[in-house]
């Protein structure tokens, strides 16, 4: 969790919006705000609370540094897995979640192989 003075840039909200193809209403729903709110927010007249720009950033598949212009790496700090959405998945990272760093690591050589996918290592 970031600290009390992180703030939103709305420009960064509204690209990551933008590359979700969601309007801003969709956008609004999906955090679960009001369409009103989410307007205030990218237009910038409104500033949300860091634990409301963490929420955002989460349902965005984001991360809050990328949101308040710590970074320029758009990618998640978190990944929400829901068990209704993906059962098996979710199941997988319930077993595995305290699995020592090299079972971790040979899981996810094993994964790559059988993909063809070249990161090979956490």
């Amino acid at each position: 969790m970031q600290d009390s003075e992180t703030t939103l840039i709305p420009e960064r909200l509204a690209q990551t919006r933008k590359q979700l193809h969601l309007s801003k209403a969709e956008a609004a729903r999906r955090i679960g705000l009001t369409a009103a709110s989410y307007v205030r927010y990218e237009a910038g007249d409104r500033h949300p609370s860091p634990q409301v720009i963490q929420s955002i950033a989460e349902k965005l598949g984001t991360s809050v540094a990328f949101l308040s212009g710590e970074t320029n790496d758009s990618s998640p700090d978190v990944i929400i897995i829901q068990k209704n959405e993906a059962p098996v998945l979710f199941e997988f990272v319930k077993k595995t979640k305290n699995a020592d760093s090299t079972t971790l690591n040979r899981l996810l050589s094993y994964y790559n192989k059988l993909t063809n996918n070249e990161d090979t290592h956490l």
